[in-house]
């Protein structure tokens, strides 16, 4: 039997489980065993970025011709699925620090057996299983140690934690990033009508220039991780740009939903601090000139608590109106420990912006539908469905804009 780290001990399936004594294994360790054994294991972690990553190495790999299998914690949108054998030598996988199973406490990512690790941040999430930054550092201190001499690390030169980290690696460390001492460093990006250009270099010589739809400086410093990969295991260079400039992205990572009346609909997984203040700047490049509007759902199990409640107030300055709705399931966080919207909402004005605070999803649209015009992007971010609040709104959008034309 499989056990998913949602269940818990006293969940009826898994007391029955004991009493039959029938062998079972967590998520991570039946990927390890059924699916990565004797594979060239690529684990992508770190507290931001690891589904881009992770989506994008793997494309870069197929491209390459070496026919990877994965795992990937949201839907690639070159595949449509998020889970593949694979015939060749490489298995890349999301590594997430998260807990396993409720008999076992550590993070996943200690179960991978990483030949190639990838650390792209270390911050602190999950409060609800990480003490504090420490604790998770633990975390990945653990990972570091894994990996064997003959593998690499492909550090996140940018990030201080990752590379005062990177230090304990038995491994050689490959950093990347924007900073001057970064093997592979990116330049200034430039923005085309659908693609983003950026010149590489390797240590300080011009290496290649890129092509890729994706854009904003954090997925920008995913990429480059990626060409560190490629350059790593061998993939040909021309494979590589290939599968850069044909990248689609992710599911609900700046995903485009739809576009009505003259507004630009996005949808992004973005919840930490880190995420939603990025992913906010990323957008501000991108779409230069257009209004933006972001609709935030605290949802997760850290930002539904007051421990990112200041981080918060911090986030959102590129953007021009902000909608923010109560945390859903409130009865699942401790009151004293209760992330408040409306704080977030006063906060926000405090800084000079215009924030408003809904009681419900059903607000939200309301006010959404009342306040955009002609040339605005919208920016919905939550890790959840949303009450499937984009859809929602570009079909009331689409219904709008249908009528005026009838009239």
């Amino acid at each position: 039997m499989i056990v998913g780290n949602v269940i818990t001990r006293l969940n009826p399936e898994a007391i029955e489980l004991s009493r039959r004594g029938i062998p079972y294994l967590s998520m991570p360790q039946a990927l390890q065993r059924f699916a990565m054994e004797g594979k060239r294991n690529v684990v992508v972690c770190g507290t931001h970025g690891k589904t881009t990553t992770s989506s994008l190495i793997a494309w870069i790999l197929d491209r390459g011709k070496t026919d990877p299998g994965f795992m990937i914690g949201g839907i690639p949108l070159n595949y449509g699925k998020n889970f593949r054998t694979g015939g060749g030598p490489f298995f890349v996988i999301e590594g997430d620090e998260y807990d396993t199973a409720f008999f076992d406490k550590g993070p996943k990512f200690l179960h991978y057996a990483p030949k190639i690790a990838i650390i792209t941040s270390i911050e602190f999430d999950h409060a609800d299983i990480y003490r504090d930054l420490n604790h998770v550092i633990e975390s990945f201190r653990k990972l570091i140690a894994l990996i064997p001499p003959e593998g690499a690390l492909i550090a996140n030169g940018d990030d201080p934690i990752v590379r005062a980290e990177s230090g304990r690696a038995r491994c050689p460390v490959i950093y990347y990033g924007f900073g001057p001492d970064a093997e592979w460093r990116g330049g200034e990006a430039s923005y085309l009508e659908r693609e983003t250009q950026m010149e590489v270099f390797r240590k300080g010589e011009d290496a290649m220039t890129i092509q890729t739809p994706i854009y904003g400086r954090h997925n920008l410093s995913n990429a480059l991780a990626c060409i560190a990969v490629s350059e790593f295991v061998g993939v040909a260079r021309a494979d590589l740009l290939e599968a850069l400039r044909t990248f689609r992205g992710v599911k609900r990572r700046q995903e485009i939903k739809g576009e009505a009346g003259g507004v630009l609909v996005l949808d992004d997984f973005a919840h930490h601090p880190t995420a939603v203040r990025e992913t906010i700047r990323a957008v501000r490049e991108r779409y230069q000139g257009r209004r933006l509007v972001a609709v935030f759902e605290p949802r997760s199990n850290s930002s539904r608590r007051k421990v990112f409640q200041d981080s918060y107030a911090e986030a959102f300055d590129q953007a021009d109106l902000i909608l923010i709705p109560d945390p859903p399931m409130p009865e699942k966080t401790p009151p004293p420990e209760r992330f408040s919207s409306a704080d977030l909402a006063r906060d926000l004005a405090k800084r000079g912006l215009e924030a408003v605070h809904c009681p419900d999803t059903g607000t939200v649209l309301k006010e959404t539908l009342r306040r955009c015009r002609a040339g605005d992007v919208i920016l919905f971010m939550s890790n959840g469905s949303f009450d499937n609040l984009p859809e929602r709104t570009l079909e009331e959008m689409r219904n709008a804009e249908s009528g005026m034309r009838k009239e």
